[in-house]
C-alpha cells in the first residue's frame, strides 16, 4: 500500500499531533482530554521513531496498539456524549490502526532482507 518512502510514518506524526492538539478546538472532559493528548503524543512518537529507525518493527506494532486504544477510549474513558472528541478518537484511531497494519508487510520484508510484494 505504501512505498519505501515511509509515507505512513509521516501520516502517523500528523495524526498524532492532530489528536494531541484536538482538545483545543473540541469540547472534552478531563478523561477525553488526557486520552487524546497522551495517545496522540504516543502515535506521533511512533511515527518519529520509525522515521529515525525504519527497521524498528516494534514501533509499527505500538502504533497499531495506540490506534486501537484511541478508538476504544470514548467508551473506556466514558466521553461518548462529547461528539467532537469521540469522533476525533474514532477516526484517528481507525486511520492509525489501518496505517500501522498497512506498514507491517513492509517491516517484515525489511527484517528478513527481502522486499515486500505489492
Amino acid at each position: 500500500m505504501f512505498t519505501e518512502s515511509r509515507a505512513q510514518d509521516f501520516l502517523a506524526v500528523v495524526l498524532g499531533i492532530f489528536a494531541a492538539l484536538s482538545p483545543i478546538w473540541v469540547d472534552t472532559t478531563t478523561n477525553a482530554r488526557w486520552a487524546l493528548i497522551v495517545l496522540g503524543v504516543l502515535i506521533a512518537l511512533t511515527g518519529f521513531a520509525q522515521m529515525a529507525r525504519p527497521t524498528m518493527a516494534t514501533a509499527d506494532y505500538l502504533m497499531g496498539l495506540c490506534g486501537v486504544l484511541l478508538f476504544l477510549s470514548p467508551w473506556v474513558m466514558d466521553f461518548t456524549e462529547y461528539r467532537g472528541a469521540s469522533w476525533t478518537a474514532w477516526v484517528i484511531g481507525v486511520v492509525t490502526a489501518v496505517t500501522a497494519v498497512a506498514a507491517l508487510p513492509v517491516v517484515s520484508g525489511r527484517m528478513h532482507g527481502t522486499a515486500a510484494h505489492h
